[in-house]
C-alpha cells in the first residue's frame, strides 16, 4: 500500500505541530483515503522523527512511502536532512520503496496559492 508522509522541521510549539497533523488528516480527506495512508513526520522538537515514522510504516507492511518535505525552499533541511532520513531507513529496508517529493516551495501550485491569497485579502 501506498503512503505519503509529510516531513516538516517541527517546532518547540506544540500547537504549530499539532496544526501540521491536522493538515495530513485533511489531504486524507481531500485523497479519500485512510487516515493512515498519510501521516506527519518532524526533523526536531517533534514526534514522530521520519526515520521513526518510516519504520513504523515499513513494520506495518507498507511497500511504498511519498516523502513531501513541508518547506517552502531548498535549505539544508530539504537538500540534506531529509536525504540522509531516508538513507538510514532503506538501509534498514532495502526492499521498500521510498520516493522523495518535491518540497511544497518548488510545486507550481504554490503560484496559484498565493495568487489566490493576494485575490482574497481585503
Amino acid at each position: 500500500m501506498k503512503h505519503l508522509l509529510i516531513a516538516a522541521h517541527g517546532s518547540r510549539r506544540e500547537a504549530s505541530n499539532e496544526e501540521l497533523k491536522q493538515l495530513g488528516i485533511k489531504v486524507s480527506a481531500m485523497l479519500g483515503v485512510a487516515n493512515n495512508q498519510v501521516d506527519v513526520a518532524f526533523l526536531e522538537f517533534a514526534a514522530p522523527s521520519i526515520e521513526n515514522a518510516l519504520l513504523g510504516l515499513f513494520n506495518n507492511h507498507a511497500t511504498e512511502v511519498l516523502v513531501l518535505p513541508y518547506f517552502l525552499s531548498a535549505g539544508n533541511h530539504v537538500v540534506r536532512d531529509i536525504p540522509e532520513e531516508l538513507d538510514k531507513v532503506l538501509a534498514q529496508w532495502p526492499d521498500k520503496k521510498i520516493t522523495l517529493l518535491p518540497h511544497i516551495g518548488a510545486l507550481d501550485s504554490m503560484v496559484g496559492a498565493i495568487a489566490g491569497a493576494f485575490e482574497v485579502a481585503p
